[in-house]
């Protein structure tokens, strides 16, 4: 494939590939044990980057612990952690390529949709840094009797930030960025399927100039990642990953009272009334369970359509799926890459057979494409006559797999939408706005949008239900990684401003 030959992992310019970034210095790997960085299109090994052990896991948290307890940062002003937080965007901006080409190259993101993710990546810190520049963190109240009460934001803490392999530089900013902002200390560990763009991201912490200690660097695997979970210097634990994930980290950290935040799974809706034509909402629908190979916790993958249109949805919908280009990841053509990892490919196989033996039937899609064997390919995939019951309706399958649901009416449609055990996404598709925002009123989701799939790092993002606990974007995603502490005073201090 044209990847392999072409070597584009020669590309990234790592300074440090055997090292960690810890306590604001590359500390060279200690132990023996090695990542598998496999490449999606073709199954081959392209890379074997250091895990970290619990050892330098406890080292990370330490010198996160002593940066937030004893260094300047959490004493700073938030305007003056913003200034920091536009050299780290503007060292990310420098490595725009590289992050583009890591981002095909650890979990086969087309080039197409990976094209602009550098950019996006700088843009979010800077979007951060703004928030830290010109949000409150204080509020000053009159209180009876006299005097003042002053209501701070303070930094939560030490902030263990575990991140997911679908989307991993852009996912571990939308958590990362405004922990920092916060004046939070960092502690990052990325997927061990995807670790490779974290040395991109510590160098340009270190470019940055970030005192010693507010962000740490430490790839390691669930195991060594469960010691982080379980450390009791780490007072925030923020994950994006799976529900059954989020469950573990949840009950770990019940035990000693850590915080969560958790950005779990989804089963999200797309909502399609019955005056609103399939020519006009494909455009705006097919990218929503599609998009990453479908490989997105807030991806629409059931399609709940009038019953009456449901053969004329269906027809059109894989009309749609067939014209997709599916192939090598590298090939500017490409719509559709492969998914992320073999455990991927065979689980999204095993649901599409699971699809079938439910009682579903296979409209388009449902295997490997033809010539594309090779690697971790799958067909868009489209199921009919699914019944909200059946177990492709009811489980994330986090592949190009939708199932068209038939609903007799608004009402039945919200309800069939609100029958899940999740509520992260959603969608309303009508032509009639005033009736679009009464069925939308009702999703229990914490996104939903009228004909279409936003999400913007200026709005909190997050989920109902087992989707998640807390927000991310927006003054929301900062505030989220803050405790309110009181002060009770005679009269505020003369000249307090923000920060």
């Amino acid at each position: 494939m044209l990847a392999t030959e072409e070597r584009p992992i020669d590309r990234l310019k790592i300074a440090h590939p055997d090292s960690f970034y810890i306590g604001g210095e590359w500390q060279p790997a200690r132990g023996s044990r090695r990542l598998d960085v496999v490449f999606a299109g073709s199954g081959e090994r392209i890379a074997q980057p250091p895990e970290v052990t619990t050892t330098e896991i406890d080292k990370a948290v330490a010198t996160a612990r002593d940066a937030f307890d004893n260094g300047p940062w959490t004493r700073m002003s938030a305007p003056e952690r913003g200034s920091y937080l536009r050299r780290f965007a503007a060292a990310l901006r420098e490595r725009a390529p590289e992050i583009e080409t890591v981002l095909t190259i650890e979990n086969g993101t087309p080039v197409s949709a990976a094209r602009g993710s550098g950019e996006h990546s700088a843009s979010s810190l800077e979007y951060f840094a703004e928030l830290a520049e010109t949000l409150p963190f204080h509020e000053v109240r009159p209180r009876d009797g006299g005097g003042v009460g002053i209501v701070q934001r303070v930094p939560a803490g030490v902030v263990a930030a575990i991140l997911p392999w679908n989307w991993p530089l852009g996912l571990a900013l939308l958590n990362i960025g405004p922990a920092l902002a916060a004046g939070c200390t960092v502690v990052f560990k990325p997927a061990p399927e995807t670790p490779l763009h974290s040395w991109i991201l510590a160098e340009c912490a270190e470019a940055a100039g970030l005192p010693p200690g507010v962000f740490n660097m430490v790839p390691a695997g669930r195991e060594v990642g469960d010691h982080l979970v379980r450390h009791p210097g780490v007072d925030v634990v923020a994950l994006t990953g799976s529900t059954g994930a989020g469950k573990h980290i949840a009950q770990i950290c019940g035990e000693r009272l850590a915080r969560v935040h958790l950005e779990l799974g989804g089963k999200s809706p797309a909502v399609i009334l019955d005056d609103i034509d399939p020519a006009t909402a494909l455009p705006h629908l097919l990218w929503t369970f599609t998009a990453q190979c479908g490989q997105m916790c807030a991806a629409l993958t059931r399609l709940i359509v009038p019953r009456s249109r449901k053969d004329e949805w269906a027809e059109a919908i894989a009309a749609a799926l067939q014209t997709l280009r599916v192939g090598d990841p590298f090939d500017p053509e490409t719509v559709l890459g492969p998914l992320a990892m073999e455990r991927q490919h065979l689980r999204v196989l095993d649901y599409i057979e699971k699809g079938k033996a439910g009682g579903a039937r296979l409209v388009t899609g449902g295997g490997v494409p033809k010539g594309w064997e090779r690697g971790y390919f799958v067909e868009p995939t489209l199921f009919t006559d699914v019944t909200n019951d059946m177990q492709i309706a009811r489980e994330e399958i986090f592949g190009p797999v939708a199932s068209l649901i038939a609903h007799d009416g608004d009402e039945d449609a919200v309800r069939i939408a609100n029958d899940s055990d999740f509520g992260l996404n959603g969608a309303v598709f009508s032509g009639d706005s005033e009736r679009a925002f009464r069925a939308m009123d009702r999703i229990r989701a914490g996104n939903v949008t009228h004909n279409g799939w936003a999400v913007s790092n200026k709005f909190p993002f997050g989920g109902f239900k087992q989707s998640g606990i807390g927000r991310t974007g927006g003054p929301e995603g900062i505030y989220g990684y803050t405790e309110y502490r009181t002060l009770y005073m005679d009269a505020a201090p003369e000249g307090l401003t923000k920060g």
